[in-house]
């Protein structure tokens, strides 16, 4: 029986939806939006969010989207099916939304449905290097996923401490991706040895000087499904895992499913969520990888300068009804 067998009938009644626009300004000039999905039925409501980087095509979403007939009774697996020929990002809103929904209206949390005890999770903060100091001098006990590049001198490295995560993110295009660089690369793998090798851009240079660090090398960017674990390069033992770029509910938990039976650990990625969707993926690694380097901390460390007064790790285990 798979994991997702336990929630896939799970009864649901949707009398209508609406959206919620999102929005923050996370760099000067740059404006991030993000659309909250809220179905609602029989006095409650379900919520999931799309974040899908593209501005205009949030906006485009916001203006347009609240008219898909979505109305009626289903299962969670009958209302999946409904939204295949959506994008990825814009299904896992409407899907983590029903599933959401689902939950509440049978009064059941996602650890009940799937019979999981949620546990205390632990995270690491994604930043600036330059912010290093002032997280740490706010909260010694931090452990971060940081994103080494050109200015990663030596003299950089070596003020650098309690790294689990190296992102090389040599698999994104654009603004977010890096160049290969195997100078680099191996300077970062022989300083941090108990560090997690994200995303190297492989070429036969990068390869040679990661050839003894493999079983340190994880993958993110290229992770949608199993089938793209079997694609990659060499067997990995861990793996970054964006529950949003698997779409579909079930893509995940059957991603879960296989991941468990070929024993390929896990750690939860975040999107940027402004709202709904960083719960719900602190509701899954919790559930799914509680102990893991997981880059799903609480929004506040999204702040651009350290600020006090926010959760440490780990984060007490929570239960409630809902996703």
């Amino acid at each position: 029986m798979s994991t997702y067998d336990d929630i896939r009938t799970l009864p649901l009644h949707v009398d209508g939806y609406y959206l919620e626009p999102l929005e923050k300004e996370v760099a000067r000039g740059f404006t991030l939006r993000r659309t909250v999905v809220v179905l609602h039925g029989r006095g409650e409501e379900g919520r999931g969010e799309d974040i899908d980087y593209d501005p205009a095509a949030q906006l485009a979403f916001q203006e347009t989207g609240g008219e898909l007939p979505l109305a009626g009774e289903h299962t969670l697996e009958s209302f999946s099916l409904l939204q295949s020929a959506q994008t990825a990002y814009r299904r896992w809103a409407f899907e983590s939304a029903a599933l959401d929904l689902a939950l509440r209206q049978a009064g059941l949390s996602l650890g009940r449905a799937l019979g999981r005890e949620p546990r205390s999770l632990t995270f690491v903060v994604s930043t600036r290097t330059a912010s290093v100091p002032g997280w740490l001098a706010l909260y010694p006990e931090l452990r971060f996923k940081l994103d080494p590049d050109e200015k990663w001198t030596d003299e950089v490295i070596a003020t650098l401490e309690r790294v689990d995560t190296a992102d090389f993110k040599g698999l994104y295009r654009g603004a977010f991706g890096a160049p290969p660089d195997a100078a680099l690369y191996e300077r970062v793998a022989r300083a941090f040895p108990d560090a997690w090798l994200e995303d190297p851009a492989l070429t036969p240079a990068t390869s040679a000087v990661l050839a003894e660090h493999r079983d340190r090398v994880t993958w993110d960017a290229g992770i949608h499904e199993w089938s793209d674990v079997d694609a990659l390069p060499f067997p990995p033992r861990m793996l970054n895992c964006k529950p949003s770029r698997f779409g579909s509910v079930k893509r995940l938990f059957d991603f879960y499913d296989a991941c468990a039976r070929e024993g390929v650990g896990l750690y939860g990625g975040g999107q940027y969520e402004l709202g709904p969707g960083r719960a719900q993926i602190q509701r899954l690694a919790s559930l799914f990888h509680p102990d893991a380097p997981n880059d799903v901390a609480p929004s506040g460390y999204n702040a651009a300068e350290p600020v006090s007064g926010l959760p440490g790790s780990p984060l007490a285990a929570v239960d409630h009804v809902g996703f």
